[in-house]
């Protein structure tokens, strides 16, 4: 049993804030069905690909089944509308109005099941005057003033901003939106009702950034030790063989820096006049780097150089791996973070769920199927025969194997 069992998700999502909802929502035990256009969710397309197929697209989409259906077709709706009847979950991250265009927004579904909960996921909300743009996570993440976009890149070696590459926005949002599901759903076993949880992309990363409370209220210019552009809290060393290594903290701060004076035997640099207050060790920056950096090859591997911050300083310390060197660690063998699935002739590795109840992950999930591959099935369900679903293929509203 997994937490979500006998739970129905109709999945109307794309590309990657919705899937990855809804992924969560598969991994927990839910039933997953994806509504997917004859276009494709884009995802498809994502690199790499393997043995034709997006591996992209089968990390967001495992475990779920696949209808394949047009719905411009108003057979299509109707056959959909069905569907949604008898779902305890509705997912989507459509513009706001495509659902509505469709018949198969919150206020047409409720209508005749008043139990469903109905989780959208946009760029800017359903009803805000942003509603309308298009929203991607870069975009977002430069809107919203988000730390790795507005502040990280405008850094001291840096001549001009560079946006993130990583689709934090995206990836949040999706986390949040299977946080609303989980609560629509609680809600629902107190109320017997269901409801309409709107979660935006915008309103996700102000929401995440843990700095926002001294950026919009100008607090940093209250403390002694403001947050520094020029300083980054989790500086990277490199070791005597060549790897590096991050310490969180930065030997800017007081505390910080007399336990690294502690730590590297060095405490005439607590009386050195470059670097007696923090605004001095922050003009100082490079200096007090290259005495840090001196210390840290002198440490011929991380496990060395380990021993002495965790011990000595009572400092984090994490040695930088690609994550394949990631999962080669003892906690990787131990902890199972990951599962094959079979890809056509070849194999794929596939991110398990985060989670252990009673000591058990969420264990592995089917590969994504192709498109269609489960419309007899799915509509079998609804009471649909086979000449019926035959007649479907044959007018282009089904599509897919």
């Amino acid at each position: 049993m997994k937490p979500l069992d006998g739970v129905i998700v109709l999945d109307f999502t794309r590309v990657l804030a919705g899937p990855t909802c809804t992924r969560i929502l598969a991994e927990l035990g839910a039933k997953v069905t994806k509504v997917e256009p004859p276009a494709g969710d884009m995802a498809r397309s994502g690199w790499p690909i393997v043995d034709g197929h997006s591996g992209y697209y089968l990390q967001l989409n495992a475990g779920k089944r696949n209808l394949c259906i047009d719905l411009n077709w108003p057979e299509a709706r109707k056959i959909v509308f069905e569907l949604c009847a008898k779902a305890d979950l509705i997912v989507e991250n459509y513009r706001p109005g495509t659902m509505k265009s469709f018949g198969l927004d919150y206020e047409a579904v409720s209508a005749i099941n008043p139990r469903v909960v109905y989780v959208s996921m946009t760029g800017y909300g359903q009803n805000s005057p942003w509603s309308g743009r298009p929203a991607f996570a870069p975009t977002v993440q430069a809107e919203s003033g988000a730390t790795a976009t507005h502040l990280t890149h405008y850094g001291k070696n840096l001549t001009k901003p560079v946006n993130d590459s990583s689709s934090h926005a995206d990836l949040y949002t999706g986390l949040q939106g299977a946080i609303a599901a989980l609560a629509g759903l609680n809600e629902r076993t107190k109320t017997g009702k269901g409801t309409h949880a709107d979660v935006s992309m915008m309103a996700t990363m102000l929401s995440v950034n843990e700095r926002l409370h001294g950026l919009i209220n100008e607090l940093e210019n209250a403390d002694d030790e403001p947050w520094a552009l020029s300083a980054p809290e989790s500086p990277i060393f490199e070791l005597a063989d060549g790897s590096l290594a991050t310490i969180v903290t930065s030997p800017v701060w007081s505390t910080s820096f007399i336990r690294f004076c502690t730590m590297m035997g060095r405490n005439d640099l607590r009386g050195d006049k470059r670097f007696l207050t923090p605004e001095l060790r922050r003009k100082n920056y490079d200096h007090l780097m290259e005495e840090v950096q001196g210390w840290i090859r002198t440490f011929r591997t991380f496990e060395e150089l380990e021993a002495q911050v965790s011990g000595g300083g009572g400092l984090a310390i994490g040695k930088i791996r690609t994550p394949a060197e990631a999962l080669e660690t003892e906690w990787a063998v131990a902890m199972e973070p990951t599962y094959e699935v079979s890809v056509g002739e070849e194999t794929i590795r596939l991110p398990k769920g985060p989670w252990r109840f009673n000591g058990r992950d969420s264990g592995a999930l089917p590969a994504a199927p192709k498109q269609g591959a489960d419309n007899r099935e799915i509509l079998q369900e609804i009471g649909i025969d086979d000449a019926s679903v035959d007649e479907l293929y044959r007018l282009g509203i089904l599509q897919g194997s």
